[in-house]
């Protein structure tokens, strides 16, 4: 069961009243007719508990601090809500084409699929939305915002970087989405936010997700949340029960052996696999070519275009194996991933239950495997500790370990060029491109997800993890 619970001004939780044993359908929850009828278009009637609680205490102009882990649903719990509000405003004869909602985000995937979302949700709705994140040319954005907006899915550096130049008008924003906060400020952007939020009016509804309620998290919420009501449907870190974990304990220079023959024995199909930096995930990627298995790598210094044709062809099964860095840790969207590597144990301990959340999604069984050398002892005790269990041991098998193929490294391509303070050199809001030192990662989305999978359907359908329905392994990706 989660907790919903009203927050003091202190920021601690007071009881709440009760709490649903089952989740209401969309057309509970006092949803306009344009958006009952999107959601139907999508084929989902039965809401997620973080969406049964969120949407009517954000249609009552409630501030949120919720928490749900990756996969629940949270996107349409505060995309359906806030474009009823900046409807019913422009229907009451309020601004328009001035932006009037601003959703924050930490990386371009995740602002790209966001935006999707408010896309699909919205098709009945004569709303208008853009997005904003580094790694791509600002003229485009620029240009959109003179058009007029309604609503801005934007990434904190860029955003900030349009602040700066006069090109967007934020005095009129009334609704504020901060969406996964704790990642935003483990990618060190709590001084972008915090300028933000100086520019915006004083007088806005505030929506705080995060995957955690950690002190950080509370603290930022107390400085600019007011009276929020708490809402967590997923303990701290827990991680999907769904996901069956392993590891082997290996030689750092036994692991690409050791994977490759994994990969080959177990005939494993769409693969993640995970390193601690880029340069490792592009060595890892060409190795793993010249060993004959199809595969391409994503982290936050590949071009925008170049990470979105990975994860369409990684999606549409014409590569075997995505090698990511911890950008790509939330959001990755893809219906049914059944295997996620640890090649290198995270430097957060934390970050492995968002690595392993990309798999046992949408009610379906996943693996996580752990390939753990000496030097990751201590890494490995504080994952147990975050899961509250040990991880089973697994027999390695016996290969011999592969030197590494010299000069495999290919050269970067040139850098972008800047815009604004500092510029976005290739790597964006995602991968330190912002003028700052290169930031952790974030969670890339893919830009164009949501597709139809095989599978039979059922009468109610939960609107959660993309591809997700209740009981079901097919069915129309969600939010």
């Amino acid at each position: 069961m989660f907790n919903a619970s009203p927050v003091s001004p202190s920021g601690s939780p007071t009881p709440s009243p009760s709490t649903p044993a089952a989740t209401p359908s969309f057309a509970d929850l006092g949803l306009c007719e344009p958006l009952l009828r999107a959601v139907a278009d999508l084929g989902y009637t039965q809401t997620t508990p973080i969406q049964a609680r969120a949407i009517p205490a954000a249609l009552a102009g409630r501030d949120l601090l919720a928490a749900a882990q990756t996969g629940t649903g949270k996107t349409a719990a505060f995309a359906l809500p806030l474009m009823q509000r900046l409807q019913s405003i422009e229907s009451a004869g309020g601004s328009y084409r001035v932006p009037r909602a601003l959703v924050l985000v930490p990386t371009r995937e995740l602002a790209a699929q966001v935006a999707e979302s408010f896309t699909e949700l919205g098709r009945h709705l004569q709303l208008r939305s853009t997005l904003i994140f580094g790694g791509v040319s600002p003229k485009p954005q620029v240009e959109a915002l003179r058009r007029g907006v309604d609503i801005i899915i934007a990434t904190p550096g860029r955003l900030l970087d349009h602040i700066n130049q006069r090109a967007v008008d934020m005095s009129r924003i009334g609704i504020l989405v901060l969406d996964e906060a704790d990642r935003m400020l483990d990618m060190g952007f709590i001084r972008d936010i915090r300028r933000i939020l100086a520019g915006l009016p004083k007088t806005r509804q505030n929506l705080l997700f995060s995957a955690t309620f950690s002190e950080d998290i509370r603290g930022l919420a107390k400085s600019f949340l007011r009276d929020p009501l708490a809402i967590e449907v997923a303990q701290r870190n827990a991680p999907n029960e769904l996901v069956e974990h392993s590891m082997y304990n290996v030689e750092q220079s036994h692991k690409r052996a050791v994977l490759s023959h994994l990969l080959r024995s177990a005939g494993w199909q769409q693969t993640l696999v995970f390193t601690r930096t880029k340069h490792g995930a592009n060595r890892l990627a060409q190795q793993l070519e010249q060993d004959g298995l199809t595969c391409a790598a994503i982290h936050g210094n590949k071009s925008q275009g170049a990470r979105t044709r990975a994860l369409a062809d990684f999606k549409a099964n014409r590569i075997e194996v995505l090698v990511a860095t911890d950008i790509a840790a939330r959001g990755l969207d893809i219906t049914e991933l059944p295997h996620v590597v640890n090649y290198e144990l995270p430097h957060v301990p934390e970050d492995y239950v968002h690595r392993i959340g990309r798999t046992g999604r949408a009610g379906c069984t996943g693996q996580a495997v752990s390939l753990v050398s000496r030097d990751e002892r201590d890494r490995l005790r504080a994952v147990e500790r975050v899961l509250g269990r040990a991880i089973p041991v697994a027999e390695a098998p016996q290969v011999e370990a592969r030197a590494p193929e010299a000069n495999v490294e290919r050269r970067p391509s040139a850098p972008q060029r800047s815009f604004g303070r500092g510029g976005h050199s290739g790597g964006g809001n995602g991968g330190g491109g912002n003028g700052h030192a290169p930031r952790r990662g974030g969670a890339p989305r893919p830009a164009h997800g949501g597709s139809r999978s095989g599978g039979q359907g059922h009468a109610a359908r939960s609107f959660g993890p993309r591809g997700s329905q209740a009981g079901g392994r097919g069915g129309r990706s969600g939010v």
